[in-house]
């Protein structure tokens, strides 16, 4: 049996050969950290207080993202808009490049009832016609009944 030492041993050729599993675990790691962060940068980092309610769904896919805060601040896609005609020349502008343009309107918990349907109403009429309230789930009171 020949050593690796051994002076005698017959090497031709260089060891050219590489391992690539570990090099493709690494790649897909390092893929799902940057999908799920991509999520995080995406979504607008506006604090807001969203109401809460037992059948919120899963949270929509969207190209527009409206938020209104307790402050009567509208940031769309995480700019803040001065006034509603300005917000309304930037949803048609997103309607523009895509006819299929969804919204998802998020408001504070604290926010009147008539402020929101403001912004429902301004979106409607620029066009989009997808459009969905961003609620956070909150557990299910056992009192009220329902299924867990």
């Amino acid at each position: 049996m020949a050593k690796l030492d051994d002076p005698g041993r017959n090497d031709e050729g260089l060891l050219a050969s590489i391992n690539i599993i570990p090099f493709v675990d690494i790649v897909l790691v390092l893929l799902v950290i940057f999908m799920l962060t991509s999520a995080a940068i995406v979504k607008a980092s506006l604090k807001v207080e969203l109401p809460k309610a037992a059948s919120a769904g899963a949270k929509v896919q969207s190209t527009l993202n409206l938020v209104y805060t307790k402050q009567d601040e509208l940031f769309i896609n995480g700019d803040k808009v001065p006034d509603r005609a300005a917000a309304a020349r930037v949803v048609r502008q997103e309607v523009e490049k895509d006819p299929k343009t969804q919204a998802v309107i998020a408001a504070d918990e604290g926010v009147f009832y008539g402020k929101v349907v403001e912004i429902v109403d301004l979106v409607k009429q620029n066009g989009v016609t997808t459009f969905a309230l961003d609620i956070e789930r909150k557990a299910k009171d056992p009192a009220l009944g329902g299924a867990p």
